[in-house]
This record gives C-alpha cells, sequence and structure tokens, in this order.
C-alpha cells in the first residue's frame, strides 16, 4: 500500500486541516446533525443508485423490489436498502410529481435539517494543461464568489499538494485558485523521440500490439535518423520499448498519486459533519490495469459508506482529437495511420475514471461541452434522493466484478456503480 501515497508527501497540511475537528467547530455558528453513515460488512457491497425521470428529476419513491442487481450478469439478493434525502437538489432538478417522498415502505435516512455543507474542489494540475487550468481558474473563481452559498465551509486543493484549508473566506479561495500552476511531473511530451505515450505503452508491453510496435519502431527510425537496415531497426526497437517503459512507470505513477490522493481526500471528508461534495476538474487519466480498479474501488467504498458525492467535469470541454501539425509523426504511413487510430481512442479513456467515479457516488459527470461556468455551477449540490443497495459477496477473491442496475419500471434512467473489486479483506479507513 506504500507505494499509494507516492509523491503525497508535500501534503500534510491538508489532512491536519481536515482532522482538526475544533477549528471545524469554530467555523460552524452551529452544531450540524450526525451524519448517514452506512455501515456494512466485510463482504458486502454498495451500490449507490440515482434514477431520474424524464425531466432530470430525481425519483425518490422507488422500494427495494424495484431494483434488480446483476453481478458479471447474474442476479444478486439485494440485503440492504436505503433512501438517503439530500439537503438540496441539483439545479436542474424542479418539484414535480415523480421527485416525491420516499415510500415508507423503505429504509430512509432523512436530509437533515439546514444541514451544514463541505464543497472541495480538487484541481488536477498534474494533467490538466496551462490553458485549461486558465479557464478552470477564471470559472471557478468566478463561481466562488457569485454562486456558492456564504454558508458553505469550502476547500481548494490541487493534486500536487496546493492547499486553502476548509474555509468561509472567499477571498483566499480565490486566491488560492488563481495561484495554481500546472505540473507535467508525470506527463508525456509528444515531441519526444520516440514518441510513446502511456496509452501505446500499455498496447506495446501489456497487450502485445504488435502494429503500435512496429508504427513506433518506423517512426522512431525516421525521427532519430536511424539507418533502414538490421541494425537501426533493432536499435529503434530497443528505444522503443525502454520508452514504453518508462510511459507505462509515469502512467502508473499518475493514477496512483490520483486515486490515492482522492481516497485519501475522500476518508477525511468523512470525518466532517454535514453534506459533503467533492469536486474534480481534470482532463482526465488512463487506468487500464487491474491496480487502478481497485484503488478507484476503495475511493467509492469509502465514498459511498460516508455518503460523499464525488462531482467531475472533464477540464478540455467540447476538444477535438485532431493533431496538431507539431504532434504529427513524420515517419511512416505507418506511424501516421497508427496515430490518428489511437488519438480518439486514447483521449476518451482519459475520461473513464472521471464517470465511474461520479457515476459510482451519485454525482455529476460533465463532459463534451465549452460552458464550463453552467458546468461547475451544477456541480455544487448532490442528487435530491440517493438509493444504497447493498449485497454479498460469496467469496471475494480481488478480482474486478461488472455490475448493473435494473429497474422494474419504465421511463427511468438509472445512474449506479458500475463495478468494484471483491477484496478479501474490509477497507479500512
Amino acid at each position: 500500500m506504500l507505494s499509494i501515497f507516492r509523491g503525497l508527501a508535500a501534503l500534510p497540511q491538508f489532512f491536519l486541516i481536515l482532522c482538526a475537528a475544533s477549528l471545524l467547530a469554530a467555523q460552524q455558528p452551529e452544531p450540524p446533525p450526525p451524519n448517514s453513515v452506512i455501515k456494512s460488512n466485510v463482504n458486502e457491497v454498495l451500490v449507490p443508485v440515482v434514477v431520474r425521470d424524464g425531466q432530470g428529476n430525481a425519483v425518490g419513491n422507488l422500494t427495494k423490489e424495484n431494483f434488480q442487481i446483476l453481478d458479471n450478469g447474474k442476479p444478486q439478493v439485494t440485503s440492504g436498502f436505503t433512501v438517503i434525502e439530500h439537503a438540496s437538489e441539483t439545479p436542474y432538478a424542479t418539484a414535480s410529481s415523480s421527485a416525491t417522498a420516499p415510500s415508507s415502505s423503505s429504509d430512509v435516512a432523512p436530509r437533515p435539517a439546514q444541514a451544514q455543507r463541505f464543497v472541495v474542489f480538487l484541481f488536477d494540475d498534474l494533467n490538466l494543461s496551462d490553458s485549461d487550468l486558465n479557464l478552470a481558474q477564471k470559472t471557478a473563481s468566478k463561481l466562488l464568489e457569485e454562486s456558492l452559498p456564504a454558508s458553505d465551509t469550502v476547500a481548494v486543493l490541487s493534486t500536487s499538494g496546493t492547499n486553502s484549508g476548509l474555509t468561509r473566506d472567499r477571498a483566499k479561495l480565490q486566491q488560492t485558485i488563481l495561484s495554481l500552476k500546472s505540473n507535467n511531473i508525470y506527463r508525456h511530451n509528444p515531441n519526444d523521440c520516440p514518441n510513446v505515450d502511456y496509452y501505446n505503452a500499455d498496447l506495446i508491453l501489456e497487450k502485445g500490439d504488435g502494429m503500435t510496435l512496429q508504427a513506433a519502431i518506423e517512426d522512431t527510425i525516421t525521427c532519430a535518423g536511424l539507418p533502414n537496415d538490421k541494425k537501426g531497426i533493432d536499435t529503434a526497437k530497443l528505444m522503443v520499448e525502454q520508452t514504453a517503459q518508462r510511459a507505462r512507470a509515469m502512467g502508473q505513477e499518475t493514477y496512483r498519486t490520483e486515486l490515492g490522493f482522492i481516497r485519501l481526500v475522500i476518508s477525511k471528508m468523512g470525518a466532517l459533519q454535514g453534506q459533503r461534495i467533492l469536486i474534480l476538474i481534470s482532463p482526465g487519466f488512463l487506468t487500464p490495469s487491474g491496480e487502478a480498479m481497485q484503488l478507484a474501488s476503495q475511493v467509492l467504498d469509502l465514498a459511498a459508506r460516508d455518503n460523499i458525492t464525488i462531482n467531475a467535469i472533464d477540464s478540455r470541454g467540447l476538444y477535438t482529437t485532431n493533431l496538431e501539425s507539431s504532434e504529427r509523426s513524420a515517419g511512416s504511413s505507418l506511424a501516421l495511420r497508427v496515430q490518428d487510430q489511437h488519438r480518439p481512442i486514447s483521449m476518451t479513456a482519459n475520461e473513464g475514471v472521471m464517470a465511474a467515479l461520479a457515476d459510482g457516488s451519485g454525482g455529476t459527470y460533465i463532459h463534451g461541452h465549452n460552458d464550463l461556468e453552467a458546468g461547475i455551477t451544477r456541480l455544487f449540490a448532490a442528487p435530491k434522493y440517493l438509493y444504497l443497495l447493498t449485497f454479498s459477496v460469496a467469496k471475494p477473491n480481488g478480482t474486478y466484478h461488472e455490475l448493473k442496475v435494473k429497474l422494474s419500471r419504465e421511463g427511468l434512467s438509472v445512474q449506479a456503480r458500475r463495478g468494484y473489486v471483491a477484496l478479501k479483506s474490509e477497507l479500512k479507513k
């Protein structure tokens, strides 16, 4: 587990601030009511589910019998069922006949009156480009001043260690946001020779993709000025393999740092009394390995147990997959073709982890448009109603399981956790 926390040594102040109960109490005018904390057994899986009608309104009147959980395609017995009503609705959810109070037959965790709300902004400065970060800074700073209620307690963090502390001082928060800078410690440089990023390294080293390897070899022969003979090809192959290993190591360190940090933030937010929302602002990062799935599963386990919402926004907005002229390969036609094929796939794959974290915690994921201001505004709240389903795993074996939640009622959409890793022992906070 120690490898998960590599790169986090500069962050102790934040954890001390979140753990300091006396400081938090001093910032609150009245002691808030207790959280709705869900307790589960060792072999139980928690599945947060948000159900919406055709107008996007959260539906809160379903019962246990309306749901079916499929684990790797196999129906499961729902052993636990809770309906959680949050203190506020998402901006696009308005009162309607479908968004009614939960049925009296449900195990209901009622929303607290005038609950304190904590909002943590997490800027992924390890992956944000300068231009994307600049836009996110301006938008978030404006919204903190104009849209976020003065009663909310907020923290601004970055993955590399920037930390405002929990505060209601909007000027301090804005100052922290505007001080953020992108950090390229793990970032791939497309002008490197050989040009092998984490996506292509995974194809070459883990999936044995011969075409990707050959394209990288041909591109390297051109960019390195090597002779196109056996010696040159062998040299280029060795260069590609060594670069792929470095790219894989950097990619792994990226998701370990990102998910390890998010996990720690979620665990510390669990001690806060009130509604808690984490807003992740990121272009995404690749998570192709079993280790990455396990880390993401741990994040979702913690978020479900403490009823913490993870909202996320793709900072790239409505991005293009077209390559800049400086990024295009000068190598063979095969290298150009592979580069064009992999570019859109890899960019889409980067968002997968953000969508999974949002869906799996009952949160909202904003992507594919350039109205960043409207997007972040939607991320200030949790869904009005959240269902928490529980089922037991007979034999936890450490493998990834795909989840699907079905409804017996038509005309409704389901947002739910997509999968989990069945760990052999209970996750400790």
